[in-house]
């Protein structure tokens, strides 16, 4: 069973970036597509953005333009980078399979923590 651990969150004001770091437990290169998930304050997680082994990739309307999303399977370690961050992206961001491609049931971990604000 792979395990994912999140790091790269922080405070950061309205317009700037950060880059959100995954790390697997094990290799990635099986896992056919991986994603980055967030869940405010009072609201259902969502899925942000997807990425398969093929190279397609889905991002959530809201983020289009703004986030993109890479996996290194050499390195176990998917990224997703943020420009242009709004106060509501304010969020904690996990990673963890696409399950639009099947549950794999794994784990969540405790995500990494974006707050966005002035």
């Amino acid at each position: 069973q792979v395990q994912f651990v999140e790091s790269g969150g922080g405070l950061v004001q309205p317009g700037g970036s950060l880059r959100l770091s995954c790390a697997a437990s094990r290799a990635i290169a099986s896992i056919y597509a991986v994603g980055w998930y967030r869940q405010a304050r009072g609201k259902q997680r969502e899925l942000v953005a997807s990425i398969t082994l093929s190279g397609t990739v889905n991002y959530l309307a809201s983020v289009k333009g703004r986030f993109t999303i890479a996996r290194d399977n050499g390195k176990n370690t998917m990224y997703l980078q943020m420009t242009s961050l709004k106060p509501e992206d304010t969020a904690v961001y996990y990673c963890n399979t696409d399950e639009t491609y099947g549950n794999n049931n794994v784990p969540w971990g405790q995500g990494t923590q974006v707050t966005v604000s002035s």
